[in-house]
Protein backbone atom coordinates (compact mmCIF):
# COMPACT_ATOMS: atom_id res chain seq x y z
CA UNK A 1 0.00 0.00 0.00
CA UNK A 2 1.25 2.84 -1.25
CA UNK A 3 1.78 6.06 2.03
CA UNK A 4 1.56 9.89 0.93
CA UNK A 5 4.82 10.53 3.61
CA UNK A 6 4.30 14.89 2.58
CA UNK A 7 1.88 14.92 5.63
CA UNK A 8 2.13 11.81 7.69
CA UNK A 9 3.27 12.50 11.34
CA UNK A 10 3.24 9.01 12.91
CA UNK A 11 4.40 5.62 10.99
CA UNK A 12 4.56 2.54 12.51
CA UNK A 13 6.18 0.02 11.10
CA UNK A 14 6.66 -3.70 11.70
CA UNK A 15 6.55 -2.95 15.66
CA UNK A 16 6.62 -6.39 17.72
CA UNK A 17 6.07 -6.34 21.54
CA UNK A 18 6.07 -9.00 24.03
CA UNK A 19 5.95 -10.18 27.75
CA UNK A 20 8.51 -12.87 29.16
CA UNK A 21 7.65 -14.53 32.10
CA UNK A 22 9.54 -17.70 33.77
CA UNK A 23 7.31 -20.41 31.20
CA UNK A 24 6.57 -18.48 28.12
CA UNK A 25 6.19 -15.40 25.65
CA UNK A 26 3.26 -13.10 25.20
CA UNK A 27 3.44 -11.86 21.49
CA UNK A 28 0.72 -8.65 22.46
CA UNK A 29 1.81 -6.98 19.89
CA UNK A 30 3.23 -8.98 16.72
CA UNK A 31 3.91 -7.07 13.74
CA UNK A 32 2.01 -4.34 13.80
CA UNK A 33 2.30 -1.18 10.82
CA UNK A 34 0.29 1.81 10.34
CA UNK A 35 0.28 5.51 9.41
CA UNK A 36 -0.91 8.83 11.11
CA UNK A 37 -1.54 11.51 8.70
CA UNK A 38 -1.75 15.54 10.15
CA UNK A 39 -5.19 16.39 11.10
CA UNK A 40 -6.84 13.15 10.96
CA UNK A 41 -8.23 10.26 12.98
CA UNK A 42 -7.40 6.59 13.01
CA UNK A 43 -9.78 4.12 14.63
CA UNK A 44 -8.18 0.92 16.15
CA UNK A 45 -10.74 -1.32 17.20
CA UNK A 46 -11.19 -5.06 18.45
CA UNK A 47 -12.20 -7.33 21.05
CA UNK A 48 -10.74 -7.24 24.32
CA UNK A 49 -6.91 -8.53 24.91
CA UNK A 50 -6.18 -8.16 21.21
CA UNK A 51 -3.46 -5.87 21.67
CA UNK A 52 -5.08 -2.01 21.00
CA UNK A 53 -3.74 -0.67 24.26
CA UNK A 54 -0.49 -2.62 24.02
CA UNK A 55 0.04 -0.62 20.71
CA UNK A 56 -0.84 2.38 22.38
CA UNK A 57 1.57 2.18 25.32
CA UNK A 58 3.90 1.17 23.12
CA UNK A 59 4.12 4.06 20.62
CA UNK A 60 4.82 6.28 24.31
CA UNK A 61 7.36 3.58 25.43
CA UNK A 62 5.44 3.21 28.67
CA UNK A 63 5.40 -0.91 28.35
CA UNK A 64 4.99 -2.25 31.93
CA UNK A 65 8.71 -3.11 33.04
CA UNK A 66 10.26 -5.58 33.55
CA UNK A 67 8.45 -7.98 31.39
CA UNK A 68 7.55 -6.47 28.76
CA UNK A 69 9.97 -5.14 26.05
CA UNK A 70 9.75 -3.89 22.42
CA UNK A 71 11.59 -6.20 20.52
CA UNK A 72 11.34 -4.96 16.70
CA UNK A 73 10.05 -2.21 14.59
CA UNK A 74 10.00 1.29 14.12
CA UNK A 75 7.89 4.44 15.22
CA UNK A 76 8.68 7.40 13.09
CA UNK A 77 7.58 10.35 15.29
CA UNK A 78 8.15 13.35 12.75
CA UNK A 79 10.26 11.76 10.92
CA UNK A 80 12.48 10.23 14.19
CA UNK A 81 12.38 6.64 15.39
CA UNK A 82 11.35 7.12 18.62
CA UNK A 83 12.38 3.93 19.75
CA UNK A 84 16.36 5.01 19.45
CA UNK A 85 15.55 7.79 22.00
CA UNK A 86 17.07 7.99 25.50
CA UNK A 87 14.88 7.72 28.81
CA UNK A 88 15.60 11.54 28.67
CA UNK A 89 14.63 12.42 25.46
CA UNK A 90 11.33 10.50 25.78
CA UNK A 91 10.50 12.44 28.44
CA UNK A 92 10.39 15.47 26.32
CA UNK A 93 8.41 13.81 24.14
CA UNK A 94 5.81 12.82 26.12
CA UNK A 95 3.22 15.44 26.02
CA UNK A 96 4.66 18.00 24.42
CA UNK A 97 4.85 16.07 20.75
CA UNK A 98 2.16 12.86 21.62
CA UNK A 99 0.25 12.00 24.22
CA UNK A 100 -2.38 10.20 25.87
CA UNK A 101 -6.12 10.06 27.23
CA UNK A 102 -5.93 7.17 29.59
CA UNK A 103 -9.67 4.65 29.85
CA UNK A 104 -10.85 5.32 33.39
CA UNK A 105 -9.80 8.86 34.73
CA UNK A 106 -10.96 7.62 37.97
CA UNK A 107 -7.29 5.98 37.99
CA UNK A 108 -6.04 8.00 35.99
CA UNK A 109 -6.09 11.19 38.43
CA UNK A 110 -4.01 11.17 41.80
CA UNK A 111 -7.13 11.13 44.50
CA UNK A 112 -4.87 12.96 47.25
CA UNK A 113 -3.79 15.97 44.67
CA UNK A 114 -6.44 19.10 43.58
CA UNK A 115 -7.31 19.24 39.63
CA UNK A 116 -5.12 22.88 39.62
CA UNK A 117 -1.76 20.74 41.09
CA UNK A 118 -1.84 17.91 38.04
CA UNK A 119 -2.63 20.02 35.27
CA UNK A 120 0.14 22.64 36.57
CA UNK A 121 2.19 20.04 36.70
CA UNK A 122 1.91 18.72 33.78
CA UNK A 123 2.08 22.66 31.97
CA UNK A 124 5.62 22.25 34.06
CA UNK A 125 7.44 19.66 32.45
CA UNK A 126 6.79 21.43 28.74
CA UNK A 127 8.71 24.73 30.53
CA UNK A 128 9.42 27.09 32.88
CA UNK A 129 7.07 29.89 34.29
CA UNK A 130 5.69 31.75 36.91
CA UNK A 131 3.29 30.59 39.00
CA UNK A 132 0.40 33.21 38.30
CA UNK A 133 1.33 31.91 34.52
CA UNK A 134 0.99 28.48 35.10
CA UNK A 135 -2.37 29.37 36.86
CA UNK A 136 -3.51 30.77 33.94
CA UNK A 137 -2.46 28.45 31.48
CA UNK A 138 -4.53 25.78 33.40
CA UNK A 139 -7.68 27.71 33.59
CA UNK A 140 -7.36 27.96 29.85
CA UNK A 141 -6.64 24.56 29.32
CA UNK A 142 -9.85 24.03 31.37
CA UNK A 143 -11.96 26.07 29.61
CA UNK A 144 -10.53 24.22 26.20
CA UNK A 145 -12.73 21.34 26.98
CA UNK A 146 -15.34 23.11 27.70
CA UNK A 147 -15.35 23.00 31.96
CA UNK A 148 -17.49 25.36 33.55
CA UNK A 149 -16.05 27.81 35.99
CA UNK A 150 -12.46 26.85 35.35
CA UNK A 151 -10.78 29.13 37.94
CA UNK A 152 -12.62 26.93 40.57
CA UNK A 153 -12.50 23.69 39.64
CA UNK A 154 -8.66 24.15 40.11
CA UNK A 155 -9.13 24.01 43.53
CA UNK A 156 -11.52 20.89 43.38
CA UNK A 157 -10.05 17.23 44.21
CA UNK A 158 -10.91 14.33 41.61
CA UNK A 159 -14.05 12.87 43.68
CA UNK A 160 -15.56 16.28 43.51
CA UNK A 161 -16.16 16.03 39.87
CA UNK A 162 -18.59 13.74 37.93
CA UNK A 163 -17.20 10.81 35.36
CA UNK A 164 -17.78 12.90 32.54
CA UNK A 165 -15.85 16.03 34.06
CA UNK A 166 -13.35 14.20 35.16
CA UNK A 167 -12.67 12.63 31.50
CA UNK A 168 -12.65 16.44 30.34
CA UNK A 169 -9.78 17.14 32.98
CA UNK A 170 -7.78 14.37 32.03
CA UNK A 171 -7.96 15.41 28.73
CA UNK A 172 -7.08 18.84 29.56
CA UNK A 173 -3.91 17.32 30.78
CA UNK A 174 -2.99 15.72 27.68
CA UNK A 175 -3.94 18.44 24.98
CA UNK A 176 -1.89 21.33 28.05
CA UNK A 177 1.28 20.86 25.89
CA UNK A 178 -0.11 21.45 22.60
CA UNK A 179 1.12 17.54 21.38
CA UNK A 180 0.58 16.89 17.32
CA UNK A 181 -0.95 13.35 18.76
CA UNK A 182 -3.16 11.96 20.80
CA UNK A 183 -3.99 8.66 21.70
CA UNK A 184 -7.58 8.29 23.03
CA UNK A 185 -8.14 4.92 24.73
CA UNK A 186 -11.52 4.21 24.93
CA UNK A 187 -11.79 7.42 26.37
CA UNK A 188 -16.00 7.39 26.47
CA UNK A 189 -16.54 3.63 28.36
CA UNK A 190 -17.12 5.11 31.34
CA UNK A 191 -19.46 7.58 30.49
CA UNK A 192 -23.11 7.45 29.57
CA UNK A 193 -24.65 8.04 26.18
CA UNK A 194 -25.27 11.80 26.09
CA UNK A 195 -21.84 12.92 27.83
CA UNK A 196 -20.19 10.67 25.16
CA UNK A 197 -21.82 12.90 22.50
CA UNK A 198 -20.83 15.89 23.56
CA UNK A 199 -16.89 14.43 24.55
CA UNK A 200 -16.52 13.35 21.08
CA UNK A 201 -17.88 16.51 19.39
CA UNK A 202 -15.61 18.34 21.98
CA UNK A 203 -12.37 16.09 20.52
CA UNK A 204 -13.48 16.71 17.01
CA UNK A 205 -14.18 20.40 17.33
CA UNK A 206 -10.56 20.50 19.25
CA UNK A 207 -9.10 19.14 16.24
CA UNK A 208 -10.73 21.18 14.19
CA UNK A 209 -9.20 24.14 15.79
CA UNK A 210 -5.45 22.87 16.12
CA UNK A 211 -5.31 19.87 13.19
CA UNK A 212 -4.39 17.70 15.69
CA UNK A 213 -4.08 14.06 14.62
CA UNK A 214 -6.07 11.04 16.85
CA UNK A 215 -5.58 7.79 17.34
CA UNK A 216 -8.99 6.28 18.96
CA UNK A 217 -9.40 2.89 20.42
CA UNK A 218 -12.79 1.41 20.76
CA UNK A 219 -14.60 -1.44 20.29
CA UNK A 220 -17.50 0.70 19.44
CA UNK A 221 -18.29 0.79 15.64
CA UNK A 222 -20.74 3.54 16.43
CA UNK A 223 -18.21 5.84 17.39
CA UNK A 224 -15.86 4.65 14.75
CA UNK A 225 -18.24 5.62 12.01
CA UNK A 226 -18.88 9.14 13.68
CA UNK A 227 -14.80 9.75 14.75
CA UNK A 228 -12.86 8.33 12.29
CA UNK A 229 -11.62 8.59 8.56
CA UNK A 230 -9.21 5.17 8.57
CA UNK A 231 -10.06 2.42 11.01
CA UNK A 232 -7.39 -0.51 11.49
CA UNK A 233 -8.72 -3.70 12.55
CA UNK A 234 -6.56 -5.64 15.10
CA UNK A 235 -7.09 -9.03 16.12
CA UNK A 236 -4.73 -11.48 18.87
CA UNK A 237 -1.80 -8.45 17.91
CA UNK A 238 -1.90 -8.31 14.46
CA UNK A 239 -4.14 -5.76 12.31
CA UNK A 240 -5.87 -7.84 9.88
CA UNK A 241 -7.73 -5.29 7.83
CA UNK A 242 -6.96 -1.59 7.07
CA UNK A 243 -8.30 1.21 5.23
CA UNK A 244 -10.97 3.94 5.06
CA UNK A 245 -13.93 3.60 7.33
CA UNK A 246 -16.48 3.81 4.45
CA UNK A 247 -14.83 1.17 2.49
CA UNK A 248 -14.68 -1.01 5.43
CA UNK A 249 -18.16 -0.39 6.56
CA UNK A 250 -19.62 -0.96 3.07
CA UNK A 251 -17.38 -3.90 1.89
CA UNK A 252 -15.45 -5.65 4.96
CA UNK A 253 -13.08 -7.68 3.56
CA UNK A 254 -11.67 -10.01 6.38
CA UNK A 255 -14.18 -12.26 7.72
CA UNK A 256 -13.66 -10.85 11.37
CA UNK A 257 -14.19 -7.29 10.36
CA UNK A 258 -17.79 -8.51 9.00
CA UNK A 259 -18.41 -10.30 12.10
CA UNK A 260 -17.58 -7.48 14.45
CA UNK A 261 -19.96 -5.70 12.27
CA UNK A 262 -22.64 -7.97 12.37
CA UNK A 263 -22.16 -8.05 16.02
CA UNK A 264 -24.20 -4.35 16.21
CA UNK A 265 -27.81 -4.64 16.81
CA UNK A 266 -29.83 -2.78 14.04
CA UNK A 267 -32.53 -1.17 15.65
CA UNK A 268 -34.43 -0.92 12.01
CA UNK A 269 -34.25 -4.63 11.92
CA UNK A 270 -36.42 -7.39 14.12
CA UNK A 271 -34.16 -10.53 14.86
CA UNK A 272 -35.05 -13.16 17.58
CA UNK A 273 -31.77 -13.67 18.55
CA UNK A 274 -28.39 -11.28 18.28
CA UNK A 275 -25.51 -12.68 15.95
CA UNK A 276 -22.00 -13.47 18.04
CA UNK A 277 -18.94 -14.85 17.13
CA UNK A 278 -18.40 -18.35 18.12
CA UNK A 279 -15.08 -19.04 20.02
CA UNK A 280 -12.56 -17.41 22.02
CA UNK A 281 -9.68 -15.61 20.98
CA UNK A 282 -6.03 -17.51 20.77
CA UNK A 283 -4.09 -17.30 23.60
CA UNK A 284 -1.37 -14.79 23.14
CA UNK A 285 1.07 -17.11 24.47
CA UNK A 286 0.42 -19.64 21.93
CA UNK A 287 -0.76 -18.50 18.78
CA UNK A 288 -1.41 -20.76 15.74
CA UNK A 289 0.54 -20.71 12.52
CA UNK A 290 -1.95 -19.88 10.21
CA UNK A 291 -4.59 -17.27 10.28
CA UNK A 292 -5.19 -16.58 13.87
CA UNK A 293 -8.97 -16.67 12.85
CA UNK A 294 -9.54 -19.76 11.39
CA UNK A 295 -10.83 -21.19 14.24
CA UNK A 296 -13.53 -18.74 14.17
CA UNK A 297 -14.05 -18.38 10.83
CA UNK A 298 -17.10 -19.84 8.42
CA UNK A 299 -14.81 -20.15 5.42
CA UNK A 300 -11.44 -21.70 6.91
CA UNK A 301 -9.52 -23.83 4.57
CA UNK A 302 -6.72 -26.29 5.21
CA UNK A 303 -4.56 -23.37 4.12
CA UNK A 304 -5.62 -21.14 6.11
CA UNK A 305 -4.62 -23.04 8.96
CA UNK A 306 -1.15 -23.82 8.24
CA UNK A 307 -0.15 -19.98 6.88
CA UNK A 308 -0.90 -16.90 8.00
CA UNK A 309 -1.87 -14.93 5.41
CA UNK A 310 -0.16 -12.18 3.16
CA UNK A 311 -1.52 -8.44 3.30
CA UNK A 312 -3.21 -8.20 0.20
CA UNK A 313 -4.23 -4.88 -1.50
CA UNK A 314 -8.59 -4.39 -2.16
CA UNK A 315 -8.20 -1.07 -3.11
CA UNK A 316 -5.64 2.23 -2.74
CA UNK A 317 -5.59 2.67 0.65
CA UNK A 318 -7.27 -0.89 2.12
CA UNK A 319 -5.57 -3.96 2.59
CA UNK A 320 -6.62 -7.07 4.77
CA UNK A 321 -4.77 -10.31 5.51
CA UNK A 322 -7.26 -12.70 3.95
CA UNK A 323 -6.83 -15.84 1.73
CA UNK A 324 -10.17 -15.18 0.33
CA UNK A 325 -8.39 -12.05 -1.21
CA UNK A 326 -5.97 -14.26 -3.54
CA UNK A 327 -6.83 -15.43 -6.81
CA UNK A 328 -6.27 -19.17 -6.28
CA UNK A 329 -9.19 -19.25 -3.78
Amino acid sequence: MSVDTSNVILEVEDLHTYFFNRNNVVKAVDGVSFFLREGETLGIVGESGCGKTMTALSLLRLVPQPAGKIIAGSIRLNGDDILQKSEDEMRQIRGRQISMILQDPQTSLNPVFTIGNQLMEALGMARRESHKNMISRAVDALRNVNVAAPERRLEDFPHQMSGGMKQRVVGAIALSCEPGVIIADEPTTALDVTIQLQYLRLLKDIQAETGLAIIFITHDFGVVARMCDRVAVMYAGRIVENGPVREIFNEPSHPYTRALIDSVPKLEERTERLYSIEGQPPLLSNLPEGCRFAERCEFSRDKCIGEYPPSYTVSEAHTADCWRMDESW
